[in-house]
């Protein structure tokens, strides 16, 4: 099982989280981004730098994970092309994407910015990152973690 991080918009707390994880239970991650993002010194966690352009670090990790892999992202287009692979995926705020699930979710992000596109929606991007979400998102991952990883035992 590898962790991929779609890091460009990651908040800084996920990323703590899962360097701890990724250090205490030795399992590899891997941040994707556009830029250098700065990562602990230890074996099993990487920061990759992707090409500048739209997707790119999207792109990277689509053609590089695998089935068992867990992706945590925001992005739902890369959500559903990863869950197509088999990979499971989670979001920095701790809420699950699923087979079942994506679907309706493309749709409502279709919509929305639909509406923001013709200013008809009001409300711009999420609220802050809460302590709620970082105890959400490491109790989440910490249960992945341990399904995972049971299933490569």
């Amino acid at each position: 099982m590898t962790i991929w991080l779609d890091a460009d918009a990651s908040p800084k707390p996920v990323k703590d989280i899962l360097f701890r994880a990724a250090h205490s239970r030795h399992i590899p991650l891997i941040l994707v981004a556009n830029q250098y993002i700065s990562v602990p010194s230890s074996p099993f966690i990487k920061s990759l730098v992707v090409t500048q352009g739209f997707d790119e670090a999207d792109n990277y990790i689509i053609e590089n994970c695998h089935l068992g892999d867990l992706v945590i992202t925001q992005d739902i287009p890369l959500a559903s092309e990863v869950l197509q692979k088999g990979a499971e995926v989670i979001t920095p705020r701790g809420q699950t994407f699923t087979e079942d699930s994506i679907k309706a979710r493309l749709t409502m992000r279709d919509f929305m910015e639909t509406m923001r596109s013709s200013g008809l929606a009001l409300k711009d991007g999420p609220p802050p990152y809460s302590q709620q979400d970082k105890q959400t998102f490491a109790n989440l991952l910490d249960s992945y973690i341990q399904r995972l990883a049971s299933k490569t035992s």
